[in-house]
This record gives structure tokens, C-alpha cells and sequence, in this order.
């Protein structure tokens, strides 16, 4: 090597190259521009032109990318094309362009060479030919003489072509070419016509046609006369199969394959076609020209055996067979190709290339266009040139190929030779360590070839010590850093090229430590919390912290929950309104120059416990329903109690029920309902309840309805009175339907005359019904009745009220009008009748009422509604004269909208009330105040508070449910009640209990349940 190295030329050589390296490490190119050997973008591939007078010219496509630009030549057959001298071929850009090509001449194998300062690749070989069809013979052809009944066959002679042919005849001259059918059939394979039976009307001129698919061109025989002779007539005679396919035939996969068979005879035969293993023909196979042609697309390996050809007359019958081959030739395709390489000098270079393809290919290997010798280990798709040279850097190619062709794979080899060089990667300039840490000072010259490392320190070499060590690749390792590690460090790189150092220091700074790390903690929905966050570290040092939750950066532009506070080396966590999402790990994570330190904590987010589980109702009775459910989460806070709540069709919202327990556990999962309705559509959940708070309630059990039973509930407000004479009225109020227990409800009225042991009864099958008059002319006015009203189901009779007494109908005399109402009108009266109408109408319109004392209620009035009234008194001998009518206008009525939006705060033995204000329409009475009246669950007793907020703080004792109503207070008389709203009962263990959501009621509440019926007022009167 150095014998060669004295040698002018190889000095400058070398001299160049370095120049060459130094521009482009200096200098580097860009990606777009980056120089290198050329690559085909674009290959010849095999071709056939049409040739016609219209076409003068012929491209064959090549195209490669390099830098510099490649220049291109071109071979055929071998044979290198000068375009210089030969006229016919010239070169735009890579492409081939032939002028005025000639069939012969020009057709042939093609390929394209591209050539640039790195090397020289070739193109795939290229098989280009030209379609064509010449004229016939204009020679005359003979005369065909054939006896009537005779078979015979009408050459076609082809003229020379090439491409895709087609065969027709032409009868006579005619316009329209000759149709086969089953006596006559054209051979695609010879062009021949076959006449399987000649007829007289046969005779005449047939011309040949040979038209080519490619060139569109058509070119006519001469004619040939055929002579039928009818002197004598052929006899019959069995099938002669005088058109036949191959014995053996190869066919590939995918292609289409066409098997012609026609027999000659008389009579005509027919033609049939059949597989000899018995299997049907496949469904896809095309038979025509009267069967004389089979036709199998998209040949598969299913498609394969043997086929024959059944030629039959009444005469006899013969067949032909062929053997249809399976040829699974697969086309080449690379499975491995192969990469450039830039690489070392003295490096060791292999390359592999693998195709697939059936039969399995063969290797070759070329270097710039041309054959590898043979000192050069290559190996079918493996070459191996050890240590390589400068002289071996060029374009390589692997060619595979078989007998359907060859597939080609280039790659370019660049051999680098150079001295070290820290150009592009020099030794770091600085590097910041803690003390006690570890550092990693990396020495990565390029270097070709491959650089031996050294390590100086304060102009002193370096030598690997304990904590010191030299790795393998150059790369110095110093552990537990002590302050004395601090200082410059160099790295010189050597190869046989050169020698080459760089420098870098070495700063070792105080380790960095978390002082207050964060805790973990416990905190409850809605609290704030902090988790700290402070470190000591080298005071040169800046500390970045940086806080992550359950593993995830907490980006604060973005978390309104969270801020970090605090500054310099205090980097606390601020968690505002803590809510359940926000329970996990958080870590603190400090950064700084030289290191970065962490520390965690958990926090647990306790909240009012998760919706229980999986809620089943069983056992149902008349009055009570067995309920199980699962627990939900708890929310880190365990389930202290549940509370069961219901929900009927006449309810308005949920309603707290009561439960076997009293108090459910929370440990415990299952509860009885009790003191439920008979027959009422009941609809069920669970609510769980914890030291936070109370939790979301389950889902809705699936709706049930409790048991038929005897009803329990007799009606209320059993009174009567009035009538005309000898009528005895009894009324009472109906029982609601969620208190009727069962189907086929009714009433039993029941009376008796004052002193008598016998009772009258009478039933009323109507659930709606509210009066019963009972009439008998030998009833004295003002007789005094026992009264009693029962109710019966389809289950038996249920209680019957308190006995009531009332007066039968009476005769009248004086009264005097005191007081009015919107709706009714009060008087003072003694055995009277008093007639009332509205003003515009006539007395005799008037409607009356009879009453027994000094009072009688006026009702069914209308609202804001001018009235007159006029009373006379009857007595046993009829009735006296009207008095003067008196004027009366009743009130606008009351709102009908009921109090809304209604909420409660349960705190020790205070309930908060807020709803919100009435507002009354034009022709309603204005909202003057409130009327809230309270009463403990199942229980008659109430209590009545009014007031003129749209508040209200009820003292009430604990441990008892209460239902409250509110209704608006106007002077045209109470307003639409709101319903009864239901306030559980207070445990001793807990405390606080709010209605987290809003009551809003619509304009059905004025439907009341039999509950609220019983102690909500009657439209109390307005004077």
C-alpha cells in the first residue's frame, strides 16, 4: 500500500477524493440534489405496433433518474445502435424513437443502458414486433367439383402475417359474410371452410377473408368455384371428425382456452362435448357454432382432465379426444431486492436478491452493465466481495430469470475512504452533571475507515480506570461523580488516513433533592387541597416542575381545577372543588440542567356514594313488595343507609315509602315495601346514602302492581240535604282510585229514619259516584236520617263511614243574604228556597236550592259574574212570595297555575321551603300570599301556616316522614294546590338532607290523591 501511495497518479487520486469528501461534509447537498448512479424509473417492455400506411414512426419507452443526468444507448439483439449513422433510430431523451420501421428489420430484442460518473445499469430486454397481414396470391384458384350429399373441405391459404388473425368466407360475392351453422364450420386455427354435407344450392364462388385484429386491415382470396354434380348422389355414411383438437394441451391459469372439433357425414352430424371421468361440464363453458367450437375462460386447476368430442348420425358415431394440462407457470416478481451501499474501504460487502416464479429462476450478477468475474464470490442471489476497494464502488445488478423471462434489481455502491473528521459530530461542548451521577462523554468521528479513540485530560492521556472506562465505540463512561471529575476532556481519533480531536468540558453541579414532598391524602367532594411540592438544589440551577396526573402532564391552561403556586423551588398543587374524577396518583416532577427528581402521592376523593345496582322486585302483595339490589361504588365513603322511594301513576314525583327495616343498613341489600295500595301500578328505587352526602338513585325497577284486596278506606264527608219534597239526598266525596283496592269498585248507601233498627241499603256500582237521593212522597219534610255510605270490590265489602244524620227535604220561609264567594255565595236563611241567575236572564231561569238552617252555599258559580238572588219560605202549606233579588258579583278567580319549582332543606328538626311566585293572568285574581299545610305521614291532623314570601322555615319535630302542600292565597279563594310533596324521615346519625332537584309541577297537580284530599281544604269561602 505504501509502494502505491509514492506513485504520482494514485497521489493525486487520493488528493482529489479528500477534496471531493471536504466539500461534501462541509457542503452538504440537499436531499433533491444528493449525487448518485442512475435508477430506472421507466423500462421497454415487450411490445407489439401495428404496422399501416398511417403509422411512420415507433416508440419504445426508457427513462432513468441520476445525478449527474445519465446518458442512454440502446442494444437489439446484441447489437449496440448507433444512432449517428443509422437514419431509422434516434434518441428523445432515453426513448427510442424507430422511423419508417420495417417488419423484419426492425423487430427484435431491445434493451436500454443508462450511464452517469457513478456507473451504468441495463433495462429489462424488451421483445418488440410488428403486426401485419400482406395481400393473397392473385393467382386463380381451382374448381371444386362435389357430388350432392358429399362432404367437402374449402382451403383458406392465409397470406403471410403476424398478430391476432381472424377467418371468414364470403358466398357468391354477398355483402354479409357466410354463416356457420351445423353443416358448415369455419376452422379459426387453418381458416378452412368445412361443408359437412353438400347441398345443391352450395354451388357457387367462395372467397377466403383474413382480417387482423391489430392493424384493423382485411385482405380477400381469389375466388374458388365449387360445382355441385347431381348425376349422382352420395350415400349415407357415419361421422368423419376431420376437425380435431391436440391430444395435449398446456393451458395457464387465468387464461381462455378454445377446443374446435367438426365432423364431416349424411346425414349431418351433430356435435356434442363431455368429460370422460362422467363429472358435468363446468358451469362456466361457452359451446357455439352449433357446438363445433368449446370455449373455458379463466382456466383453473379444477378445469384440468380429459375432454372429448362426440360426433353422432344415424350412421354410427366417433369421438376425439384431448388431455387439457394445468400449467401453473407463475410470472417472476422479486421477494428481496437489494439496498444501496455506502460503506468503508476494507469493509466487507454481501448483497442478496430473491425472486419467486415457476420453474424456480437463476441468478446472475453485473457490475456497470457487464458480468462479474469470476474472482468475485457470487453465489445464485449472493455476492460477497470481501473487503472492498475504492475501484469496486459502481452499479450492481441481480438478474433472475427463467424460460417466461427475467426480472432485474439495481443498487449502487459507494466505498468511502477518509480521515477522522469532527466536523458534522463533535465531542459536546459542554456537559452538566451532578454530583454522584453518571455521564457519558461520546467521541463519534466519521472516519473511513473506522477510527481508533483515545481520551485526554488537562493535556494528559486518559487511562480507564474504576469508575473510568473507554467503551468499545470510543465513548468515555465516568460513574459517581465527585467535584475533582470536573474539567476539559479531548478525544483524538486516529485511522491510516489522518488524525483528528475534539474537545468538550465537564461541569459537575450539587445533586438536586425534593425537601416537602407531597402526601397522600383524603379530601371530599367540593374541598380545595394543596399538595406540596419544594426541593433543594445547586443555587446556579433553575428547577422546572411539573405535576402529573394518573400518568398524564396536567396541562393548567386547560384544568380549571388545578394551579400550581408558589415559585423558585416550591412548585405546590393547588385542586380546587375536589370532585371523584380527580382521585389517583399525582407526581411531582422536577427538572434541571443536570437531573430530574419525582416524588408521588395518592389522593382518594370520597363523594356521596354511586346508583345501587341491579334493583329486583319479588314477592308481591297486596300492601308490600320484597325488594334486593346490589351495591353500587361507594365513592371511597361506605354506604351508612338506603332509602327506598316509589312512584305511582297518582303520585307527583318520588315519594319516600317505609320499609321492614325501619332504617335499611348499609351493609344490608334488601328491604320489604310496606303499607302500600292495593291494585296500584307501583314503580320502585333505591338511594344510598353515606357520611358525604346522599347518592344518584338506581335505575327504575320495572313497573308492578300490588295484589288485589278488600278496600280498606270508606268515604268521607258524608252529609246531605236539600231536595225537593219527599226526597231524602245523601253525598260524600268519592274514594280516589289509587285507595280502591281492586276492580268492579262501588258504593253501598246505606240510611234509616231517626230511632229505627232497620237499615235501607242500595248499591251503586259507580266508582264515581257522589250522591244518592232516594225519593218517597210519604217522607214528613225535615225528617232526620242516619246515614252511612260503604264500598265494596270485586274482593268483598270493605268499611262503611260514620253514621251522619240528615234532614229530608223541607218547607221554607224567610231568609237574608249575608256573604259571597267567587264561586259560591253564603245566606242565612230558615226553611228556605233560594233562586239565583245570572243578570240578563229572566227568574224564571233561575236555579234553586233548599236548605234546612240558616246558611246555605251557593255553588257552581261563575267567576267575576254579576248575580241576582232571591230567597222565599216554604212551609207545610206551600211556598211564600220571592223577596226584592238581590245584586252580587263574584271574584276573578284564583290562579290556576300551582306553585312550582319547589325546594326543600332538611336540617336537624328545620325544613326550608323556596318555591317559586304565581303569577295570575288577566282574568285571575292576584296572589295576596301563601298557604302551606303540613301533616305527618298517615296521620289526619294538620297544620296550617300562611304567608306572604315565597319562603318558609317549618319547626318540626324528627323521626317522622310529613307531607307538605302549598297552595297560592288570592281573594277570589285558594289557588291550584302544588300536591303533596313527601320529606323522609331524619335518622339521629344523620343529620342534613337536601332535595338536589327541582319539583316542577304542570297543570295536572290539581288531580289530588285520596291523601291530600283528605286534609287539604274545600275552596274555602271569600267574603
Amino acid at each position: 500500500m505504501q509502494d502505491l501511495l509514492k506513485e504520482p497518479c494514485w497521489q493525486l487520486i487520493i488528493i482529489v477524493f479528500f477534496f471531493s469528501l471536504y466539500f461534501s461534509y462541509f457542503f452538504p447537498p440537499s436531499a433533491e440534489n444528493t449525487r448518485h448512479g442512475p435508477v430506472f424509473t421507466q423500462e421497454p417492455s415487450d411490445s407489439i405496433f401495428p404496422m399501416s400506411t398511417d403509422d411512420k414512426q415507433v416508440f419504445i419507452n426508457c427513462k432513468a433518474k441520476g445525478n449527474p443526468p445519465p446518458r442512454y444507448r440502446w442494444k437489439v439483439d446484441g447489437r449496440d445502435i448507433n444512432t449517428d449513422s443509422d437514419p431509422n433510430y434516434s434518441l428523445v431523451e432515453g426513448n427510442l424513437l424507430i422511423s419508417n420501421p420495417h417488419v423484419i428489420n426492425h423487430g427484435g430484442v431491445y434493451q436500454c443502458i443508462a450511464t452517469n460518473t457513478f456507473g451504468t445499469v441495463v433495462s429489462r430486454e424488451a421483445k418488440v414486433q410488428f403486426a401485419f397481414l400482406q395481400n393473397f396470391s392473385s393467382k386463380t384458384r381451382n374448381t371444386v367439383s362435389v357430388r350432392e350429399g358429399q362432404a367437402v373441405v374449402l382451403l383458406c391459404g392465409p397470406p403471410p402475417h403476424y398478430g391476432e388473425i381472424k377467418y371468414s368466407w364470403v358466398f357468391n360475392g354477398q355483402r354479409n359474410f357466410l354463416q356457420q351453422d351445423a353443416r358448415r364450420f369455419i376452422s379459426q386455427k387453418t381458416g378452412n371452410l368445412y361443408i359437412a354435407k353438400v347441398e345443391a344450392s352450395d354451388a357457387g364462388n367462395y372467397t377466403c377473408a383474413v382480417r387482423n385484429m391489430m392493424t384493423n386491415s382485411t385482405v380477400f382470396s381469389s375466388p374458388t368455384p365449387v360445382v355441385v354434380r347431381r348425376d349422382v348422389v352420395m350415400g349415407e355414411y357415419e361421422p368423419k371428425i376431420e376437425v380435431q383438437f391436440p391430444d395435449t394441451l398446456h393451458v395457464s391459469k387465468g387464461s381462455s382456452v378454445k377446443l374446435e372439433c367438426f365432423a364431416l357425414g349424411n346425414p349431418v352430424p351433430s356435435i356434442s362435448w363431455r368429460r370422460a371421468d362422467g363429472n358435468p361440464l363446468p358451469g362456466k363453458i361457452k359451446i357455439n357454432h352449433s357446438s363445433g367450437v368449446l370455449e373455458i375462460p379463466y382456466f383453473r386447476p379444477e378445469d384440468a382432465g380429459m375432454y372429448e368430442c362426440v360426433a353422432e348420425n344415424s350412421r354410427g358415431r366417433n369421438v376425439a379426444r384431448g388431455q387439457l394440462i394445468f400449467h401453473s407457470a407463475e410470472h417472476l416478481q422479486w421477494v428481496q431486492t437489494l439496498k444501496d451501499a455506502h460503506m468503508a474501504i476494507d469493509a466487507n460487502l454481501q448483497w442478496e436478491c430473491k425472486a419467486i416464479g415457476k420453474p424456480r429462476p437463476t441468478y446472475r450478477w453485473l457490475k456497470n452493465g457487464q458480468s462479474l468475474k469470476a474472482e468475485v464470490r457470487c453465489m445464485t442471489g449472493r455476492l460477497t466481495i470481501p473487503k472492498i476497494s475504492l475501484s469496486d464502488s459502481g452499479m450492481y445488478q441481480c438478474v433472475a430469470e427463467n424460460e417466461h423471462g427475467s426480472v432485474y434489481a439495481s443498487a449502487e455502491l459507494k466505498v468511502v475512504a477518509s480521515p477522522p473528521d469532527f466536523t458534522r459530530r463533535p465531542v459536546k461542548k459542554s456537559t452538566v452533571i451532578q454530583r454522584g451521577g453518571e455521564v457519558v462523554l461520546e467521541c463519534r468521528p466519521h472516519a473511513s475507515p473506522r477510527a481508533t479513540i483515545s481520551w485526554w485530560r488537562e493535556g494528559g492521556i486518559f487511562v480507564s480506570l474504576l469508575r473510568r472506562t473507554i467503551m468499545e465505540d470510543g465513548t468515555l463512561r465516568i460513574t459517581n461523580i465527585s467535584k475533582s471529575d470536573g474539567g476539559r476532556y479531548t478525544c483524538v481519533a486516529r485511522n491510516r488516513f489522518g488524525t483528528s480531536s475534539s474537545t468538550g468540558s465537564l461541569v459537575v453541579k450539587e445533586p438536586t433533592k425534593i425537601i416537602v414532598p407531597p402526601l397522600s391524602l383524603d379530601a371530599s367532594v367540593g374541598q380545595s387541597i394543596v399538595l406540596p411540592c419544594e426541593v433543594s438544589s445547586d443555587s446556579s440551577l433553575s428547577p422546572i416542575f411539573k405535576w402529573f396526573f394518573n400518568g398524564k402532564a396536567i396541562d393548567f391552561n386547560r384544568q380549571e381545577h388545578f394551579e400550581m403556586i408558589g415559585g423558585g423551588f416550591a412548585g405546590d398543587l393547588m385542586v380546587r372543588n375536589i370532585q371523584l374524577k380527580h382521585s389517583g396518583k399525582y407526581v411531582c416532577m422536577v427538572h434541571t440542567e443536570v437531573d430530574t427528581v419525582s416524588a408521588a402521592a395518592d389522593l382518594i376523593v370520597r363523594g356521596p356514594p354511586g346508583p345501587p345496582e341491579g334493583l329486583v322486585v319479588t314477592d308481591i302483595t297486596d300492601t308490600t313488595v320484597q325488594l334486593s339490589w346490589g351495591s353500587g361504588p361507594d365513592n371511597h365513603s361506605p354506604v351508612t343507609k338506603y332509602m327506598v322511594q316509589a312512584r305511582t301513576p297518582f303520585s307527583i314525583g318520588w315519594q319516600t315509602v317505609r320499609t321492614v327495616p325501619d332504617s335499611v343498613p348499609g351493609q344490608m341489600m334488601h328491604a320489604t315495601v310496606k303499607e302500600l295500595n292495593p291494585w296500584v301500578d307501583y314503580e320502585f328505587r333505591v338511594v344510598a346514602i353515606n357520611s358525604v352526602g346522599v347518592g344518584e338513585p338506581s335505575t327504575p325497577s320495572k313497573q308492578i302492581r300490588t295484589k288485589a284486596a278488600v278496600p280498606k278506606v270508606a268515604p268521607i264527608n258524608v252529609s246531605g240535604g236539600g231536595g225537593a219534597r219527599g226526597e231524602l239526598v245523601i253525598m260524600w266525596e268519592p274514594v280516589p282510585e289509587e285507595q280502591q283496592s281492586g276492580e268492579d269498585f262501588g258504593y253501598v248507601v246505606a240510611f234509616r229514619p231517626l230511632g229505627s233498627s232497620t237499615w235501607i241499603q242500595t248499591v251503586l256500582a259507580s266508582p264515581d259516584a257522589s250522591r244518592y237521593i232516594y225519593r218517597n212522597d210519604s217522607i214528613a219534610p225535615l225528617s232526620l236520617f242516619e246515614v252511612t255510605v260503604g264500598v265494596y270490590n270485586n274482593m268483598g265489602e270493605g268499611p262503611f263511614s260514620r253514621v251522619v244524620r240528615v234532614f229530608s227535604a223541607e218547607e221554607g220561609e224567610r231568609l237574608h243574604v249575608l256573604h259571597y264567594a267567587q264561586r259560591s255565595v253564603v245566606t242565612h236563611v230558615s226553611l228556605v228556597q233560594v233562586l239565583f241567575w245570572e243578570g240578563g236572564l229572566e227568574q224564571s231561569e233561575a236555579d234553586r236550592v233548599r236548605v234546612i238552617n240558616c246558611t246555605a252555599l251557593l255553588s257552581g258559580l261563575k267567576g267575576s259574574t254579576r248575580y241576582l238572588i232571591s230567597v222565599r219560605a216554604q212551609n207545610s202549606a206551600g211556598l211564600g212570595p220571592c223577596s226584592p233579588p238581590f245584586n252580587i258579583t263574584t271574584k276573578k278567580p284564583p290562579p290556576s297555575q300551582p306553585p312550582g319549582s319547589i325546594e326543600w332543606n332538611l336540617t336537624n328538626s328545620k325544613i326550608f321551603l323556596n318555591w317559586e311566585h304565581v303569577k295570575a293572568m288577566e282574568n285571575e285574581s292576584e296572589v295576596t300570599g301563601y298557604k302551606v299545610v303540613y301533616r305527618q305521614n298517615w296521620h289526619d291532623r294538620t297544620t296550617v301556616l300562611e304567608t306572604n314570601k315565597t319562603s318558609l322555615e317549618l319547626q318540626i319535630p324528627s323521626g317522622e316522614d310529613y307531607l307538605i302542600e302549598i297552595k297560592a292565597l288570592t281573594e277570589g279563594g285558594d289557588g291550584t294546590s302544588s300536591g303533596p310533596i313527601r320529606i323522609p324521615k331524619m335518622s339521629s346519625k344523620f343529620h342534613t338532607l337536601h332535595s338536589m332537584q327541582m319539583i316542577r309541577l304542570n297543570i295536572l297537580a290539581n288531580i289530588l290523591t285520596m291523601m291530600s284530599s283528605s286534609w287539604c281544604d274545600r275552596s274555602p269561602l271569600i267574603g
